[in-house]
C-alpha cells in the first residue's frame, strides 16, 4: 500500500511490532483496536475501503467489541478480510497445541459469522488456507451491501456440521486424543533414554511449550530446544526450562532423535537440518500422530 501510494494506518499496540512496520514507512496508531476507537477514526473521517486483520481475530479479549469497531469503521461498500485459525482443523488433526494464553478464542465460520451478524455485518466469502494447520480467511461487509453470498460459505458450514462442531460429546472427545498424544510421546521419549539414546528438538515455539508442559518433559527427556531466534538463544523453555540453544549446536552435539515442536513447517526444518541424515539422526513429529519422519 505504502509503495503504491495508497493512504493506509496500521493499528498496533506493540512498540516492537510499530517500529519495524514504522521504519519501512507505514503509519501507526499505537492502540488497542475496538469500539472506542473505531468511534474516534470515524470522527476524524478515517473511515476504510478494506479492513485486515490476519490472526488478530482471536487473539482480542472482547471480540465483540472488535467487531462492532470493524463495523462502525468500514464505508458502506467497504470489505473485512480476517484470517484465524480453523477450529475444525484444530479438531480434526488433534492440534491440542495450539491452544494457549494468547488465543482468547478458537473459531468456526458458524460462531463468526453468528458475531458478524449481530453488529450488522455478513461475510459473503471465505477461503481455506494452509497457515498454522488449516485458517480461514473470511471476507466481510455490511449487511445491506449488494455482495452476493459465494457458495462456499453454505459448503464450509455444512462440512463443519458434518464434522460435528455443534455437537457437545466433539469436544469432549477432544480430550481422549489429546492424551493420546502426550501419553505416545511420553512413551517414545522414556523407552529411547533406557535404550541410551539422545533426543533434542527443533523450534521454541508457543505450540512447543504447551505440549512440553502438558506432558511433563523436562531436560532429562530432552536436552535442549534448537531456535533461529536470537531473542530466545541461551534461554530456557518456560516451565519445563529445556536449554534453548542455537541450530549450530546440532553440529557439535550428537543427538539420535530432533523432535520437530512446530510441526506447521516441519517439511522446512528437515530441509533446513537435511545434512544431519548423513549422522543418522531421525526426524519426528508428536501432532497429530507420533510421526517419524
Amino acid at each position: 500500500f505504502v509503495k503504491k501510494n495508497i493512504p493506509c494506518l496500521g493499528i498496533e499496540p506493540t512498540d516492537s511490532t510499530a517500529d519495524k512496520a514504522q521504519k519501512i514507512g507505514v503509519p501507526v496508531l499505537r492502540k488497542f483496536f475496538g469500539k472506542k476507537l473505531a468511534q474516534m477514526l470515524s470522527k476524524k473521517k478515517k473511515k476504510a475501503d478494506l479492513i485486515i486483520g490476519n490472526n488478530v481475530f482471536a487473539h482480542v479479549p472482547d471480540i465483540n467489541d472488535f467487531t462492532k469497531g470493524l463495523k462502525l469503521l468500514l464505508k458502506p461498500k467497504g470489505v473485512i478480510t480476517l484470517e484465524f485459525p480453523h477450529l475444525m482443523q484444530l479438531i480434526k488433526h488433534k492440534q491440542f497445541d495450539t491452544i494457549y494464553h494468547e488465543h482468547f478464542s478458537y473459531l468456526s465460520l458458524f460462531t463468526v459469522k453468528k458475531i458478524f451478524e449481530r453488529v450488522g455485518l455478513k461475510i459473503f466469502n471465505v477461503e481455506e488456507i494452509d497457515t498454522h494447520g488449516g485458517s480461514l480467511r473470511i471476507y466481510g461487509c455490511h449487511k445491506n451491501n449488494k455482495r452476493k453470498i459465494t457458495s462456499k460459505v453454505n459448503l464450509l458450514l455444512k462440512k463443519e456440521k458434518i464434522n460435528g462442531l455443534q455437537k457437545i460429546q466433539t469436544y469432549k472427545n477432544f480430550q481422549i486424543k489429546a492424551d493420546k498424544i502426550k501419553n505416545d510421546l511420553l512413551n517414545f521419549l522414556i523407552i529411547q533414554k533406557n535404550k541410551g539414546k539422545k533426543v533434542a528438538a527443533y523450534g521454541a515455539a508457543a505450540k512447543g511449550n504447551t505440549l512440553l508442559n502438558y506432558a511433563g518433559i523436562k531436560k532429562d527427556l530432552i536436552s535442549f530446544v534448537c531456535d533461529g531466534a536470537i531473542a530466545k538463544q541461551g534461554q530456557f523453555m518456560p516451565g519445563s526450562h529445556i536449554p534453548i540453544v542455537q541450530p549450530n549446536f546440532l553440529k557439535k552435539n550428537k543427538i539420535d532423535y530432533l523432535l520437530i515442536l512446530p510441526w506447521n513447517i516441519s517439511n522446512e526444518i528437515k530441509e533446513q537440518n537435511s545434512k544431519l541424515k548423513k549422522y543418522g539422526v531421525r526426524f519426528l513429529v508428536a501432532v497429530p500422530n507420533l510421526k517419524i519422519l
